[in-house]
């Protein structure tokens, strides 16, 4: 089991960037999978992100190819997702998501989940 604490979201226009961070707890974060989903008012969540456990192999929505980039750092427990060139479409509470195991873009795979952070990005 892994804590996970979401940072960083905000208020943003449109074109501009933002950073999230999530800060997990526990000794074993570098055996975790992370991924980054986000879902937005009356909609189903969505998967964004996901990194497996060395940063070694990635995954992104097509939706946000070229411009989030996901990272970890196994010595702070933490990994980030670095969103450039932000859209309105882009609001979302965006979570992070711990899985023991490989990598995956399945949220239902995911057994650990922060409490999410709103990302507001207007046009």
């Amino acid at each position: 089991q892994v804590q996970l604490v979401e940072s960083g979201g905000g208020l943003v226009q449109a074109g501009g960037s933002l950073r999230l961070s999530c800060a997990a707890s526990g000794r074993t974060f570098s055996s975790y999978a992370l991924g980054w989903f986000r879902q937005a008012p009356g909609k189903e969540r969505q998967f964004v992100a996901a990194i497996n456990w060395s940063g070694g192999r990635k995954y992104n929505a097509d939706s946000v190819k070229g411009r989030f980039t996901i990272s970890r750092d196994n010595a702070k427990n933490t990994v980030y997702l670095q969103m450039n060139s932000l859209k309105p479409e882009d609001t979302a509470v965006y979570y992070c998501a711990a899985h023991y195991g490989v990598v995956t873009t399945t949220a239902g795979s995911y057994e650990n989940w922060g409490q999410g952070t709103q990302v507001t990005v207007s046009s």
